[in-house]
């Protein structure tokens, strides 16, 4: 399929490559469609394999405990792959465990790479699922060794044989290199910066000459969304412009897509990069808040979001970009329900009827002919769509997001729609839960935390002084 291509898979102890380790390894090396070399061995991943792994890959304790360990067999691998593309089924959790291994003995391990899932997805794109068991059945094909590396690198081989067969080698060879030909940092960029880039949620930053980011975003695999931005015809001028002026790429990850846009907020206001005009806090949110007095001669004050406290939103109504539509969207609140203007502070004060109950538009709450009571209500009535949600919880709450790919478990606090901070250790939960709070309303955690709270799979956790675990 390609000049040089090894295929390989891995049986390991779990699913983190931070944490879990290699317990076994085959390839199969081709040189222009010839096989030149087959290799496997079992490693001693000196740690204990969980009973559910053994009973999946029959590769138990007793098994690996006379094998080798990683770094006795690293030079073989690598002699097995130099000078060629790295092929297995979801490339990225094989590639990812050679760079973990390979790092834990000082080697800084690259490799071209080419992923079989994506290939069954090109050559075959009316299924759905690509998976091993997937193929075997789609394919009638099978196996005795299902699970163990060796076993599963014969059954890539025996898939692609029979895609040849019933597709022909060009199809194979078109889609083959519309993967390998993935979009490339610019030139003026650090090449070596798209094999460290990880494919987790998280943050990224790109800056131009100086220390102020041009441009932060986020994503849930962050070397697909960065690639993404120099893979396009550049036909916005503002992608344009971060083309031709970025310099240099940082990024962060988090725990899964819900850090990444706490942590995306956060950084944009802080730093205020040129590029991010929607969420740089550059607006003024406005809000209507009720006088609980039903007899006062204004109803409503507008208020500015520097202005709002968190813990009285349930007499806050609607969230504006600026005073002019905070008054127009209450004036068209007043001519439906027949409120009076003057009593909602859209008027000046007076004494009679004012205008809109000379015109029918107003019952007359300003002149007696409707009670203060009834107007009130009324009122209450017509703003209860704009409502601000009041906080459902009696104090502070944790958000917990765990990943296995980058094994980062964080707990994102807040108390009173107020974003309180994250953290990612047990050692730090009890002081944070000390700390003295500053309810400050922030619009765009606001929004955030609704959606959250909607989302069957959020995984939310009430906080007390009691609170000594992010796994509650």
């Amino acid at each position: 399929m390609l000049p040089v291509i090894t295929y390989l898979d891995l049986e390991t102890t779990g699913a983190t490559p931070l944490r879990d380790r290699i317990t076994e390894i085959a390839l199969v090396r081709f040189e222009h469609g010839v096989e030149v070399a087959r290799w496997q061995t079992l490693v001693n991943p000196e740690q204990p394999i969980p009973l559910f792994i053994q009973q999946l890959t029959t590769i138990n304790n007793e098994m690996v405990a006379n094998a080798p360990v990683f770094a006795d067999v690293a030079d073989k691998l690598l002699g097995f792959l130099e000078g060629s593309v790295l092929a297995a089924h979801n490339v990225r959790f094989d590639h990812g465990f050679m760079k973990a291994e390979f790092k834990r003995i000082g080697i800084t391990f690259r490799q071209k790479v080419l992923c079989t899932v994506k290939l069954s997805r090109l050559l075959y794109p009316q299924h759905k699922s690509h998976g091993l068991d997937a193929i075997m059945q789609r394919h009638n094909l099978t196996t005795i060794a299902r699970h163990r590396a060796m076993g599963d690198v014969e059954v890539m081989l025996t898939f692609l044989e029979s895609a040849r067969l019933e597709l022909g080698e060009a199809p194979i060879l078109r889609a083959a290199a519309q993967l390998m030909s993935q979009p490339t940092l610019p030139a003026h960029l650090d090449a070596t910066l798209l094999e460290d880039m990880p494919e987790t949620p998280g943050v990224y930053l790109f800056y131009g000459e100086n220390d102020l980011p041009l441009y932060i975003g986020k994503s849930a695999n962050i070397r697909a969304r960065v690639l993404s931005h120099f893979s396009s015809d550049h036909a916005s001028t503002k992608e344009m412009r971060i083309f031709q002026e970025i310099k240099h790429i940082e990024w962060l990850t988090t725990a899964g897509d819900f850090s990444a846009l706490l942590l995306e907020s956060k950084l944009i206001k802080e730093r205020q990069p040129i590029y991010n005009r929607q969420l740089r806090n550059e607006r003024q949110l406005y809000s209507w808040k009720l006088n609980v007095d039903m007899h006062a001669k204004s109803l409503l004050t507008l208020v500015r979001e520097n202005d709002i406290n968190p813990i009285e939103l349930d007499v806050l109504f609607g969230t504006f970009k600026s005073k002019r539509q905070a008054v127009e969207a209450l004036r068209k609140i007043a001519d439906a329900h027949q409120l009076c203007p003057r009593l909602l502070g859209l008027e000046p004060t007076g004494s009679g009827a004012c205008f809109s109950s000379q015109t029918k538009r107003c019952k007359g709450a300003c002149c007696g002919r409707e009670s203060p009571e009834l107007h009130y209500l009324r009122l209450q009535q017509a703003l209860t769509a704009h409502k601000l949600k009041t906080w459902p919880y009696a104090g502070k709450i944790g958000i917990r997001e765990q990943n296995a790919e980058n094994d980062k478990i964080q707990l994102h606090i807040f108390e009173h729609w107020t974003y309180l901070g994250a953290i990612e250790s047990e050692s730090d939960l009890s002081e944070k839960l000390q700390e003295k709070t500053e309810f400050r309303f922030d619009l765009d955690t606001y929004k955030l935390l609704l959606k959250a709270f909607n989302h069957p799979k959020t995984q939310i956790v009430e906080l007390t002084a009691k609170t000594d675990s992010l796994h509650r």
